[in-house]
């Protein structure tokens, strides 16, 4: 029981330290592109911060997988990003469940690309960092990816107002993107495959909702059928990423156990 308010009270501590003090500092600019881009910094910075400062407190013994198998997990995360993306879209705009309306022109592109790359990052020090380490070390690897779910899906609270197949997909989202990690043993293979997701999702073919102010170069219309399409939500809420999600998370936790079976042997 010591030990439970022990993980529990560092857990709290960095949790609410790190969302206090990002969200008292105010952002520098009155420009769309550069307040989103301070607005996405300024949580990393003290993300990186209040990490590395816990993880010297313990000594170094809680650490993040990032430097094993770094150039592998940078080309396996970008790839599954694509194929992540790229199937369920490419699926639904031509069976024209989603249509393009029109495309825009959007300025500061490469800013806003930039600032939807470091609110990944963010998210994934978050969800799977010293958090998600410090379970996994004290307890095991069902508890740490059972809580790191949780906090990824309340960080998506918006879903809830979507329906039941958006949380879902956000749940089915996070426990893919844990296998992909645990499987590459790398943070640079979730943050590469959900960076794709959001970029390409988000800022090129505008059916994954970021931040309001985000911008997307085309404008995309759901079809009657909401199941398919995902209505209002678009892709978010289809039922193709569902199974897209739940084949994912299949596959990568296949190759997770073969993995362990093949090192202990």
């Amino acid at each position: 029981m010591k030990k439970f308010f022990k993980i529990t009270f560092k857990i709290i501590i960095f949790f609410i330290g790190w969302a206090v003090l990002s969200g008292i500092v105010d952002v520098p600019s009155n420009t769309p592109a550069v307040w989103r881009f301070f607005a996405e910094l300024i949580p990393l910075v003290f993300m990186l911060i209040f990490t590395i400062v816990f993880m010297l407190f313990e000594n170094m013994s809680t650490k993040i997988l990032f430097n094993e198998n770094i150039a592998k997990g940078i080309l396996t995360g970008t790839i599954v990003g694509f194929l992540w993306i790229g199937i369920p879209s490419t699926i639904l705009i031509f069976s024209k469940q989603l249509i393009v309306a029109e495309k825009n022109t959007i300025s500061f592109i490469l800013l806003w690309i930039t600032s939807a790359f470091i609110n990944v990052v963010m998210q994934e020090l978050l969800v799977r960092g010293y958090i998600y380490q410090l379970l996994k070390k004290d307890y095991n690897i069902f508890v740490a990816v059972l809580v790191s779910t949780v906090l990824f899906t309340a960080m998506h609270l918006g879903a809830f107002e979507a329906g039941f197949i958006p949380v879902v997909n956000v749940i089915t989202m996070c426990l893919f993107t844990t296998m992909l990690y645990e499987t590459e043993r790398t943070l640079f293979a979730p943050i590469m495959a959900h960076a794709v997701w959001n970029i390409i999702g988000a800022i090129f073919l505008g059916c994954v909702n970021l931040a309001e102010d985000y911008p997307h170069m085309f404008n995309l219309i759901s079809s009657q059928n909401i199941l398919l399409s995902g209505g209002e939500y678009k892709i978010e809420a289809s039922i193709i990423v569902t199974i897209i999600n739940i084949v994912l998370t299949a596959l990568f936790f296949i190759k997770l156990k073969f993995s362990n079976k093949y090192n202990k042997n």
